[in-house]
C-alpha cells in the first residue's frame, strides 16, 4: 500500500515532471596525445543540457563543451543525437547545442528576478553521471547577485543555493517549485558544504539567443582597470567611499585613451546612471551598442567633468578569462 505524497510532495514530483522532458545528458570527447606512444586517446566527460527550443537547441555551460571533438547528447526520450556547439562564451560559462532533431519538449523559463532568499529550489542533472536518468537534489535560494569565488568579472550575478550540485549537474537546470528553470547550474565549491551556484534564467535566455545568432557575445569595452572606492582603498587616495569607480589604468589606444581618461580619475557617471560599483558600470554599459558615443562623467583632483567614449568590442585577449 503506497504512502499518499503530502501537498508539498506533490508540487515536488510535479515539477520534476513538468522539466524533465526537457534534461538532457551530454558527453563531451576531448582528444590529447599519450606522452609515451604518440597515439591520440580521448578523455570522456558527462554533464547536462537543457532544452530551449523544440528545434532542437539546448543550453549548458561553455566548460563542458569547449575543446570537444566530439559530443553525444542524450534525449530524455532515449534518442542518442550528435551535438553542434552554435556558440559558446567563457565569461558567462553558456554555450548552446544544436541537435539534428524537431518538437522536442522544451523547458518552460521562469523569472529569475522575483527569486526570493528562502524560496525552494531543485537541482536536477547528471551527478556524477550516475546510469539510470538524472538526479534531483532540493535546497533553497540562500543568496542572490553573488560574484563566482575567484572571479574578477561580475555580469548578472549569480544564484546561490545549498541544493546539492556536483560534477555533472553543469547544465542543468535549477528550477522552482512551479516547474519552471530559474537558473543554470555552473558550479559547487568542492571545499565547501551546501554552496552551489547557478546563472539567473533572464541573463540564460539574453546570452543564448545571442549565441544563437551571433556565435559569440559582443560586449561593449572601454580598455580601463578599475576598483571600487570602499573605504580601504578611498582612504588609500584621499577619496570618499563609494563615490566613483577609481581608473588604475587606461590601455594605449583604447576607447577610454581617445577619451582623455587617465589614470587616478572617477568614474562617477555613465550616461544617466551614477556608478558605485562594477556591477553598476556593467549594468549601465549594457545599455549601449558597441559604436555608440557613451558620456562619462569623471572626476579629476576634486573637479568633475565630462567626457564621450566611442565603445568598441572587447577585444577577444581581453574576453576570455584566464
Amino acid at each position: 500500500m503506497s504512502i499518499p505524497l503530502t501537498d508539498f510532495e506533490s508540487r515536488i514530483t510535479a515539477a520534476i515532471d513538468a522539466v524533465g522532458p526537457a534534461v538532457a545528458s551530454v558527453e563531451s570527447l576531448r582528444l590529447s596525445r599519450r606522452a609515451r606512444w604518440g597515439g591520440p586517446f580521448g578523455a570522456q566527460a558527462e554533464a547536462t543540457a537543457v532544452v530551449i527550443d523544440p528545434a532542437g537547441f539546448l543550453v549548458t555551460n561553455q566548460h563542458v563543451v569547449e575543446g570537444a571533438a566530439r559530443l553525444r547528447v542524450t534525449l530524455p526520450d532515449g534518442r542518442e543525437l550528435d551535438g553542434e556547439v552554435i556558440g559558446g562564451d567563457a565569461v558567462t560559462d553558456l554555450a548552446v547545442v544544436k541537435v539534428d532533431a524537431t518538437g522536442l519538449a522544451a523547458a518552460r523559463l521562469g523569472r529569475s528576478e522575483d527569486l526570493r532568499v528562502g524560496q525552494i529550489v531543485l537541482a536536477i542533472g547528471n551527478a556524477l553521471g550516475l546510469p539510470g536518468g538524472p538526479t534531483v537534489s532540493t535546497g533553497v535560494v540562500s543568496a542572490l547577485g553573488r560574484p563566482l569565488p575567484g572571479s574578477d568579472f561580475v555580469f548578472e550575478g549569480l544564484i546561490q543555493t545549498d541544493a546539492a550540485i556536483n560534477p555533472g549537474n553543469s547544465g542543468g537546470p535549477l528550477v522552482d517549485l512551479s516547474g519552471s528553470v530559474v537558473g543554470v547550474n555552473t558550479a559547487m565549491i568542492p571545499f565547501a558544504q551546501g554552496v552551489g551556484f547557478a546563472i539567473p534564467i533572464h541573463a540564460v535566455a539574453r546570452i543564448a539567443e545571442e549565441l544563437r545568432s551571433k556565435g559569440r557575445v559582443v560586449r561593449p569595452w572601454m580598455g580601463v582597470t578599475i576598483a571600487e572606492l570602499r573605504p580601504d582603498v578611498a582612504q588609500r587616495y584621499g577619496l570618499e567611499p563609494n563615490s566613483g569607480l577609481l581608473i588604475g589604468e587606461v590601455l594605449p589606444k583604447s576607447p577610454a585613451h581617445k577619451a582623455g581618461l587617465k589614470a587616478g580619475d572617477v568614474v562617477t557617471r555613465v550616461g544617466p546612471s551614477e556608478v558605485r560599483s562594477v556591477r553598476d558600470l556593467v549594468g549601465a554599459l549594457s545599455n549601449y551598442p558597441v559604436g555608440a558615443d557613451v558620456a562619462i562623467t569623471y572626476l579629476r583632483r576634486g573637479t568633475s567633468y565630462a567626457t564621450s567614449v566611442p565603445l568598441q568590442e572587447t577585444p577577444e585577449e581581453v574576453a576570455r578569462p584566464e
